[in-house]
């Protein structure tokens, strides 16, 4: 799914790519980011929860200073090259990709021996200490990786079953959202808990008529991890504002 000049406009609510500050396209099953060749400005960009694999279009945006990339399919972590470029880079998501591989902890030292202006790797600050272990530990990365000369016949032949295969991804992934990560933001929204003995009705494996519902649920639970304090009180007086107007309507209704 390639990232369009119509969806970046819509998406920031610009006139223009020139003025994009901020671009969220969480979830979208992205997988040509090449439109970043054309946002010289934009501060913060949202594409965790894609199928991302290659990060030289963001080398061209200097101003970067957030980037997410969680959940995507960067498997080498000699793209962190292209992130080399960007000066302002402070806050970096990059958990959750084939890059990462098992060892975590050589991972975390090669991204901060690369990008030591982080001050926020994968949700968690950056230190002093471990910027001074990652000199010693982490893997210096002084070119590119290698791309794959593809055929434009199995090009072609692979565009569909990428398409089916992120979708069905996707919805596994808001399938798969657990009981503890769901209360979790219900407490930090005020709400209470889901009981352990209820969490089957309110998990999205019911029937198709439900499904829709659940899933766009689960959507914005997920969502809600990367909100900040500013971000999760927009979104508790909304919904206050939308129960109390759907509490209204059903008293209005039994009378």
């Amino acid at each position: 799914m390639k990232l369009t000049r119509k969806a970046v406009l819509s998406r920031a609510k610009a006139t223009e790519l020139g003025s994009v500050r901020k671009l969220n396209c969480w979830g979208s099953r992205l997988t040509d980011i090449s439109i970043c060749h054309e946002l010289p400005n934009v501060e913060v960009i949202t594409f965790s929860v894609n199928n991302i694999s290659d990060l030289e279009p963001v080398s061209q945006c200097q101003h970067l200073t957030e980037l997410y990339l969680r959940k995507n399919r960067i498997a080498s972590l000699a793209e962190l090259f292209h992130l080399k470029k960007l000066p302002h880079l402070r806050i970096l998501w990059l958990s959750e990709n084939p890059c990462c591989g098992p060892d975590l902890h050589r991972y975390r030292m090669t991204v901060l021996r690369n990008l030591p202006n982080l001050q926020k790797l994968d949700n968690q600050l950056v230190t002093e200490e471990e910027l001074s272990h990652a000199l010693l530990e982490g893997e210096e990365i002084t070119a590119p990786p290698a791309k794959l000369d593809l055929d434009n016949c199995c090009q072609n032949t692979t565009m569909e079953s990428s398409v089916t295969d992120s979708t069905a991804e996707s919805e596994n992934d808001l399938m798969n959202f657990s009981l503890e990560e769901t209360n979790k933001i219900r407490q930090q929204l005020g709400m209470k808990p889901v009981p352990r003995d209820k969490f089957s009705s309110f998990s999205p494996r019911e029937v198709d008529g439900n499904r829709k519902n659940r899933n766009i649920l689960n959507a914005i639970l997920l969502l809600l991890e990367e909100l900040d304090l500013e971000g999760l009180e927009v979104v508790y007086q909304t919904s206050g504002n939308k129960l109390q107007a759907l509490q209204k309507k059903e008293l209005h209704e039994e009378r």
